[in-house]
């Protein structure tokens, strides 16, 4: 009589144990969503009140997201300077935005030790060709954003832009979700450098920039939470 009780007993713990957390998870990505939604249609419809109330909500609940995945601490640290970066963002003077520069840069640093634990060594030539073509993007970018970029942020821009392609190549080692992440966070940021030179903007600038940065942060959340759950599955 004890023993089946026992043995009924056993099993049933262990299936009610991961459930509540992945509700949570599930819950923690819809609220994303629902958060990158209401942030993008307040752009879109320029609204100012909205990119501020939804923008601090952003990549703290990406984050807590890939927490309730148990995905890696660097991964969550990574998003939470995102975070830090974002929040600077919506302030205004140089001081703030080098700040915020130097916010999403220790981001940048997270995710290449992530990268360096979790990705996959790609065939030699495939990746000299990848390395000479974010260079060459490098280099033809910093070029022609240098003189009309005010002379207190050329360094800085330069060097967070070699910190960023480093990042996005990085990225290419986790697969295409990573590596579309990276190319798209490259992107993003490429179009702010060029506000930063007072290049002509496309309509609603902050749409496109948002837009591209919040797949890039989701894609390279997702390409990390694969890589590094890829081991226990071999």
């Amino acid at each position: 009589m004890t023993r089946p009780a026992t043995r009924t007993r056993a099993p049933r713990t262990g299936l009610q144990d991961p459930a509540p957390p992945d509700r949570r998870a599930h819950g923690a990505l819809v609220a994303f969503g629902l958060a990158a939604l209401g942030d993008l249609a307040g752009l879109a419809a320029g609204s100012e009140a909205a990119h501020t109330l939804c923008k601090p909500l952003l990549m703290p609940l990406l984050a807590l997201y890939v927490a309730l995945r148990r995905g890696p601490r660097l991964l969550v640290a990574a998003l939470l300077f995102g975070w830090g970066g974002d929040t600077l963002l919506l302030g205004d003077g140089d001081t703030v935005f080098l700040a915020g520069m130097g916010s999403f840069a220790v981001g940048h640093v997270c995710y290449l030790v992530l990268f360096r634990r979790h990705g996959r060594a790609h065939p030699r030539a495939r990746g000299t060709a990848l390395a000479a073509a974010y260079g060459a993007a490098l280099v033809t970018t910093v070029a022609l954003l240098w003189p009309d970029l005010p002379a207190d942020m050329r360094a800085p821009v330069a060097g967070y832009s070699l910190l960023l392609t480093a990042m996005a190549y990085g990225a290419t080692a986790l697969g295409p979700a990573a590596a579309a992440g990276g190319a798209l966070f490259l992107l993003s940021d490429t179009l702010i450098a060029t506000d930063v030179a007072d290049w002509p903007q496309a309509p609603r600038p902050d749409f496109w920039i948002m837009l591209t940065y919040l797949a890039a942060q989701a894609l390279l959340a997702r390409g990390v939470l694969t890589g590094a759950a890829a081991p226990e599955r071999r």
